[in-house]
């Protein structure tokens, strides 16, 4: 009897983001990895604080308030959101990962983030829809 496969093979428009609790329970130096990823401002503040600083974070359109950590939080909607965020020439794996934050981790596929970063959809696909997991970024 043949056992059918749990895991489906990505193709450029399956949709990816980055999974924060896949990413935090595989990295015991998720926070530091996510602090040079912050804008000096930023940078300078959190390298300070050891633990997670939770915050009781509002949405804009429901008004539903939600505990979440700091760190991320001011990375997506502030530093993120800096002009000279994404760097040209960066390896691509950081780049996607700048994009997912950038673009507040929204799902997009290969040939999405092949439209913001100009390279090949085939090429993001073979980098992160491979078996290893880069930066937590997942199918969703």
């Amino acid at each position: 009897m043949l056992k059918k496969s749990s895991l489906i093979k990505p193709n450029i428009n399956t949709k990816f983001r980055i999974d924060f609790d896949w990413w935090i329970s595989q990295d015991r130096n998720w926070r530091s990895e996510l602090i040079s990823y912050l804008c000096p401002e930023h940078r300078d503040i959190f390298s300070g604080v050891s633990d997670d600083v939770k915050l009781d974070l509002v949405d804009p359109e429901t008004g539903e308030v939600t505990h979440g950590d700091g760190l991320i939080h001011t990375l997506i909607t502030h530093c993120a959101q800096q002009e000279d965020f994404i760097t040209p020439n960066a390896p691509l794996v950081d780049t996607v990962f700048k994009v997912f934050l950038s673009r507040e981790n929204q799902p997009m596929s290969a040939v999405e983030l092949s439209e913001i970063i100009k390279k090949p959809s085939g090429t993001i696909l073979s980098t992160i829809g491979s078996m290893r997991v880069y930066k937590g970024i997942r199918p969703v």
